[in-house]
């Protein structure tokens, strides 16, 4: 990853994305399934919500596997509400520029707090997508969030191979005119 590139802006842009969505939640989808097929939508929010809480928690100088990537309960209602928390929490424990360039711990291993939150903004990226399947199909997400996170998967993931310790499926072939939200799913190894 770029030395010089800074994620900080970019996850909180994501995340901001994720909680608008969130706050449009019908409660009644919680129980649906999602791309991301090992989860269903409350699972899923819940996963998405403890990962940014991880790294939050990595910021403010903990290691990464020291906290699961899973929320406790969140009221239905209150999944927006969540995000934005946790967000707000994030912001402030990578607020300091100095954090991109120290070693940090993650479940990936120790790199630098820039390439921590690189892989951050992969994950939650990815995961909007997800969540967006069940929530609102039809909506538009962000285009540059998309490339962005496109761009950090095909430098940090390779094409092949997968599995094993590599918690991706292969990648998936896609159409020749998708959209990149479903490109990045694709080569995630999502069925799209």
């Amino acid at each position: 990853m770029d030395r010089t590139f800074d994620p900080r802006p970019v996850l909180l842009s994501a995340l901001d994305q994720l909680e608008k969505l969130a706050a449009r939640l019908d409660p009644a989808r919680l129980d649906r399934p999602t791309p991301c097929t090992e989860y269903d939508l409350r699972a899923l929010l819940g996963h998405t919500l403890g990962a940014v809480h991880r790294i939050a928690y990595v910021g403010e100088g903990g290691r990464g596997m020291d906290l699961p990537a899973a929320a406790g309960a969140i009221e239905d209602a209150d999944w927006g509400g969540a995000f934005g928390r946790s967000r707000d929490r994030l912001a402030a424990a990578w607020a300091d520029a100095a954090k991109l360039d120290r070693e940090v711990e993650v479940p990936w291993g120790r790199v630098p707090g820039r390439v921590a939150l690189g892989g951050y903004v992969m994950e939650v990226v990815t995961h909007t997508w997800d969540i967006a399947q069940v929530i609102d199909p039809e909506g538009e997400l962000d285009e540059e969030l998309g490339h962005m996170a496109l761009g950090i998967a095909q430098k940090v993931l390779p094409a092949a191979p997968r599995g094993g310790e590599l918690p991706f499926g292969d990648v998936q072939p896609v159409p020749a005119d998708a959209d990149v939200h479903t490109r990045l799913a694709g080569w995630l190894g999502r069925k799209v």
